[in-house]
């Protein structure tokens, strides 16, 4: 049929036919008149906030990934208690920094730290427009996204860094103690890193660099970290008299392999939305070399744990390999928007690398860490921020620096909170009792696999 035909038709089909064909006309006239206008302030607007409400969601579920890995990595007796520490301590950080934490890090900051204000909120302008004041609209627009996206986005970080203190100290830490600690680590001690860097404070000053947080997290959690298993201990029996390390198996592989998995995921977040934006096409292009070399990395630091992990620890290790991951992806968070790929499969590797002889060291050292979070989140997120200086133009001596003073502030007052949570009535860790028999029967009166029959262990030979 020719177009004269359907021309001819009744009037009411050549409506219905140019009303089909009005979408494909503006679909293939989008892109030069959007080209010509420029990507209108509301789209721009729209795209921004969505995009941090997206990438959010997909950092919180990391703390389910969190959650499977701890509670797989444990003895079935601690298992429901891993279980109420990780939904505990991610409310509580969230608390915590919309009451202090995100003033502290990002209001007014001059050089070390910033205003406590009032509660944070949506701003005056976006009240309005949500009342029914389309008068305010171009107001709202100006900031580019809506305030408490914003917020949201970074809510969820301080949580990851939380959670890296849980993993290392599992089995033995008091669980009122942890949520003191928890408590002051998202209200102070990470904003204060925060404003350092990502704030505007001195060490931004500087020119340090961190993308997503290799050190303003994942190092923050690790020194913190660090400083709570030298003073709460190893768990009973971890070291025998003769300086070998007794083993302590997971209880359930396969949900650690689910939440090494679901934090692989959830990094896609924590990396792409540090982009901090989706207006534009090169925010777009900039988010894809983000994710690609996030995947790599990671691929990287698997296979890389895996072809060191007989020669270095005895044995093929299904959990140093699954660790192996996380290393990838912890020293890739500090500057995954670089375009070379192949650089992010060095540097994931080597992050492997790093974290299977971490392993071996602090068992050599006598500290025990359930989880590998030290090695993982402290040493990789050390060469990451190293790493930087080698594809995405960081100066070496500012990123020691950055490396140094954060160590340095965060391990020092970790340390100190530690120590002091040990001296009150609460205590760092829970009784031996509670420990021999399980934190899930003693503490919470309930078990994680009743099924099971729960063998008392030997630990005749520990110190």
């Amino acid at each position: 049929m020719t177009l004269l035909n359907i021309l001819s038709r009744p009037r009411p089909i050549v409506a219905i036919v140019a009303i089909a064909l009005l979408p494909a006309a503006a679909f293939l006239a989008w892109p030069s008149v959007a080209h010509a206008a420029g990507v209108d302030p509301e789209t721009r607007f729209v795209l921004n906030t969505f995009a941090f409400l997206i990438w959010g969601a997909l950092v919180m579920w990391m703390c389910a990934g969190f959650t499977m890995l701890e509670a797989g990595s444990v003895r079935t007796k601690n298992a429901s208690m891993i279980c109420l520490k990780n939904i505990g301590l991610y409310s509580i950080a969230g608390l915590a920094f919309y009451f202090i934490g995100y003033n502290l890090m990002y209001n007014d900051v001059w050089h070390v730290i910033g205003v406590p204000d009032n509660l944070h909120g949506p701003s005056d302008s976006e009240k309005a427009l949500v009342a029914g004041d389309d008068s305010v609209l171009s107001a709202v627009l100006e900031n580019g996204y809506s305030v408490m996206s914003d917020w949201f986005f970074q809510m969820v970080f301080v949580a990851t860094a939380a959670s890296i203190v849980s993993g290392t100290l599992a089995e033995r830490v008091n669980m009122w103690a942890f949520f003191v600690f928890t408590l002051l680590l998202a209200a102070l001690i990470y904003p204060i890193v925060g404003a350092w860097t990502w704030g505007g404070g001195w060490l931004a000053a500087l020119g340090f660099q961190d993308f997503a947080g290799s050190t303003i997290v994942h190092s923050t959690g690790g020194w913190a970290a660090l400083a709570g298993v030298m003073v709460v201990g190893p768990r009973l029996g971890k070291f025998r008299r003769d300086g070998t390390v007794r083993p302590t198996p997971p209880s359930n592989v396969v949900l650690v392999t689910l939440g090494i998995f679901i934090l692989w995921l959830g990094w896609f977040g924590f990396n792409g939305g540090s982009q901090l934006a989706l207006g534009s096409a090169a925010d777009a292009v900039a988010i894809g070399h983000v994710l690609v070399n996030t995947n790599l990395a990671a691929a990287a630091g698997v296979v890389a744990a895996l072809s060191i992990s007989r020669p270095v620890l005895g044995r093929i290790d299904l959990l140093t390999c699954l660790n192996g991951a996380l290393a990838g992806l912890v020293s890739i968070t500090a500057g995954p928007d670089f375009v070379e790929h192949y650089w992010a499969v060095i540097i994931g590797a080597i992050g492997g690398v790093i974290c299977t002889f971490g392993i071996k060291m602090l068992e050599k050292l006598r500290l025990d860490d359930v989880v590998g979070a030290v090695p993982v989140h402290l040493f990789a997120g050390i060469w990451g921020t190293l790493a930087v200086c080698i594809v995405a133009g960081g100066n070496v001596l500012v990123q020691l620096a950055g490396i140094a003073s954060i160590g340095v502030f965060v391990f020092g007052v970790s340390w100190l909170l530690w120590r002091a949570l040990a001296l009150t009535p609460l205590g760092a860790r829970v009784s031996r009792q509670v420990e021999e028999l399980g934190q899930d029967a003693a503490e919470l009166g309930m078990e994680s696999y009743p099924e099971f029959v729960l063998m008392p262990e030997m630990m005749d030979d520990e110190e």
